[in-house]
């Protein structure tokens, strides 16, 4: 948004406007329409024009944009283009030259132009670099591991990922085009932007927990210690908190000894948390720590804040490398393959609801609920339910029912094997249970799905002798260690943020992209959420692996 608040609320939905400087804006029904427009797909172009102008133009409050697949919860940081997700033509996939440019995409639209997030070139106008990646580096400091490593392999500079390696796509009318201009590959190269000797790097741990958030810190403080040989390393406690008000949190020193084993352990050595954002105080305070790297871990809320701080660092011409590990157990990051601590949280999760089946296969006509994490993605719901084999209804926030409906099924599944499981994301089924009510941060507050499930379905069953077992393990399937692949996946990532931020980069994220970690604009990451797809892969599958009706599996939805 232009000109934001410096000051702003985080949550694990992401940061708001304060409400003492939230603007008065309600959509009118003018733009409820346009909106209802844009989600059906009918009448994409001029209807979805009207509404990102409306939006762009109350810059202080931004409404929800819900898609197939996404949920955008700051559309501006998107262009038009960007956020319709119209069908890529043929020629586009083909952007990219071979000498790295992008001629058909203005800058601001290329995902791979990243002059304005290196600091060898962040202040200059994009269009005067109709190249970029630069082959050759205007800053040439040799890398360590080149004279530590002889015969290491380099990136070369402007090597790129596809956006979309798929042709004669089915689904490339739900597919945004955000990553058309292909993404810049984000592992070491031969020459560097920052003396080794002359670094000293920061990273925060933001929002809530996650599986994998120690593997992080002890990634990164490792690859800066042995192979760029940075021995000024530390990490801010409590957040954006422990940047804003240094003098309040503790700054641990961080180095290879310190982060040893606590990959071994959940949660976060630099103590998660949330609020104390202020981007003129943080740029101050990073710049009186003589601070040149800063390592941003945290979901798209975490990011934004990452993205406003590159902004703030720019207008005041502070060269700062601002690299973000986009973190989510929901793996609802927009545009990357996974996210950490995903495969940890299906993990345990598959463990719960095995617990469950115990419990209903161990009782005539039992029937195990399990609630699961998933505010507005069902990701952990759907994955956990394929990897356990167990689940007969899979209930996400991407698909709505009916109570009827359910009851239906329940009563088909008992008389053919008298037991049920059923798995629900938290944010499921949220018309049956509206709150009406906001939090502190402006965002909806959910109603309790899984015990309106556990209450509905035990009056039905009574009567038939039939009863529930409701569990709910919460913060359990975040707060457990990290899973060995979850690890290995956590290390590749803290090792080319290292990367990433040594070559110069700032106001980016990386993330995977068909496998391969790539560097990405913060601002696309910030933009939203992402949710299953109803025609996915994913979700047919998990349909088709629990033999859910027709009307539970979001068929409806795609007849309408």
């Amino acid at each position: 948004p232009t000109n934001p608040p410096s000051e702003l609320l985080l949550s694990d939905r992401g940061p708001s406007i304060a409400p003492s400087h939230a603007a008065s804006h309600t959509m009118g029904a003018d733009t409820k329409e346009l909106a209802a427009a844009l989600i059906t797909g009918l009448g994409l172009g001029a209807a979805a024009a009207y509404l990102v102008a409306k939006m762009l133009a109350s810059p202080a409050f931004e409404n929800d944009v819900r898609g197939e697949g996404y949920m955008l919860r700051r559309p501006s940081l998107l262009s038009q283009k960007n956020l319709l997700g119209e069908p890529a033509e043929p020629s586009l996939r083909k952007s990219s030259d071979n000498d790295g440019t992008s001629a058909e995409l203005p800058p601001s639209d290329d995902s791979s132009h990243l002059s304005e997030h290196h600091l060898g070139a962040w202040l200059d106008d994009p269009a005067s670099h109709p190249c970029w990646p630069q082959k050759h580096s205007a800053k040439k400091v040799l890398n360590p591991m080149a004279r530590a490593r002889p015969g290491m392999n380099f990136l070369n500079t402007d090597e790129k990922v596809l956006g979309s390696i798929l042709l004669n796509d089915s689904k490339a009318s739900i597919r945004s085009n955000a990553l058309r201009g292909n993404c810049i590959r984000a592992n070491a190269t031969e020459y560097i932007f920052w003396e080794p000797a002359k670094v000293k790097a920061v990273m925060v741990t933001c929002g809530g927990l996650c599986p994998g958030l120690n593997s992080i810190i002890k990634g990164v403080t490792n690859c800066l210690w042995h192979d760029y040989n940075v021995r000024k390393i530390y990490g801010a406690t409590g957040g954006y908190n422990g940047l804003s008000a240094p003098d309040k949190y503790q700054m641990l020193e961080l180095n290879p000894e310190v982060v040893r084993e606590i990959h071994m352990k959940g949660g976060s050595i630099l103590k998660a948390g949330r609020g104390g954002f202020d981007a003129p105080k943080i740029c101050k305070s990073l710049q009186q720590l003589g601070i040149n790297l800063l390592f941003v871990i945290g979901g798209d809320g975490t990011q934004f804040a990452g993205h406003l701080l590159y902004e703030e660092a720019r207008r005041q011409r502070l060269p700062i490398s601002i690299v973000g590990v986009p973190k989510s157990i929901d793996n609802d990051v927009l545009f990357v393959d996974r996210t950490f601590g995903f495969d940890s949280a299906v993990e345990s999760a598959a463990e719960v609801i095995r617990n469950g089946w115990v419990e209903a296969s161990s009782c005539e006509k039992g029937v195990g609920i399990v609630k699961l994490m998933g505010r507005d993605a069902g990701f952990v719901a759907a994955h956990a339910a394929l990897a356990s084999n167990l689940v007969d209804l899979c209930l996400v926030p991407e698909v709505k029912v009916t109570m009827e409906d359910v009851c239906e099924h329940v009563d088909d599944v008992l008389k053919r094997k008298k037991y049920m499981v059923i798995v629900v994301a938290e944010g499921a089924g949220q018309d049956l249970v509206a709150t009406g009510e906001k939090d502190a941060t402006g965002h909806t507050v959910y109603g309790d799905i899984g015990v309106y499930l556990r209450d509905t379905l035990n009056k039905h069953l009574k009567p038939q002798g039939g009863r529930t077992f409701y569990i709910d393990p919460s913060y359990i399937i975040r707060s457990v260690p990290v899973t060995p692949n979850d690890h290995i996946y956590c290390s590749r990532l803290a090792n080319n943020a290292v990367h990433t931020a040594m070559r110069g980069y700032t106001g980016v994220c990386v993330g995977a992209i068909h496998n391969v970690i790539c560097i990405l604009k913060s601002k696309l990451i910030a933009s939203g959420k992402k949710q299953i797809k109803v025609k996915s892969t994913t979700w047919q599958s998990c349909v088709q692996n629990c033999h859910m009706p027709h009307s539970l599996s979001g068929g409806a939805q795609l007849a309408r």
